[in-house]
């Protein structure tokens, strides 16, 4: 399995200092970790800026909880849930999901579109998807979220969560491999006809 880019080791020391109010313990915490709160943010949301406010949120909810850390999980478990519940509040915030398509009869056999991509590529591609189905392939594949966690996070159904991620991975799909026959109901602006 893939590392987290969280997955980083934080002496006890560091964080017992920020516990007790340390502003310059606090500081590095917020150093090491604010790639990563980005990173979650932007691939989920799409958007810089709204990565850097999710980002500042993340470190101050961190910050004024930080006394609430017991140490019972890593710390950037603990510091990532934050991250995550701040970027789905963002993210439900936005009611981006207009375009929800009921899509869980689409069956795929073919290799995911990222195992056939470079990586410029699937970046590219994943821009081009709206916030939320990008947010549900993000939990699925990389976060290993199961569709109920998706749906509960996102205060969605479970469908909801299978159909968004229907719906991506058929469309990195056709962005990724043009030799795949589009579905109509997948393209942006299908001609009727």
């Amino acid at each position: 399995m893939t590392r987290s880019p969280f997955d980083l080791e934080v002496p006890q020391s560091l964080i017992a200092r920020a516990q007790t109010g340390e502003l310059a313990a606090f500081e590095q915490l917020y150093r090491c970790f604010e790639r990563p709160v980005y990173t979650l943010a932007l691939r989920m949301l799409g958007d810089a800026e709204a990565a850097r406010d999710v980002l500042h949120d993340a470190m101050l909810k961190a910050f004024q909880r930080i006394a609430q850390y017991r140490g019972d999980a890593p710390f950037w478990a603990w510091l990532r849930q934050i991250a995550l519940n701040e970027t789905l509040m963002r993210l439900r915030s936005r009611r981006d999901d207009a375009a929800e398509v009921a899509l869980d009869a689409l069956r795929d056999e073919a290799p995911a579109p990222w195992v056939i991509a470079d990586a410029a590529g699937l970046e590219r591609a994943l821009a081009t998807l709206p916030a939320t189905t990008r947010s549900v392939l993000w939990l699925y594949h990389v976060e290993g979220y199961s569709h109920p966690e998706i749906a509960e996070r996102m205060g969605k159904s479970v469908s909801f969560s299978k159909s968004q991620l229907a719906r991506g991975t058929a469309r990195l799909r056709a962005l990724l491999d043009p030799t795949v026959e589009s579905m109509p109901c997948l393209q942006a602006n299908p001609q009727p006809g």
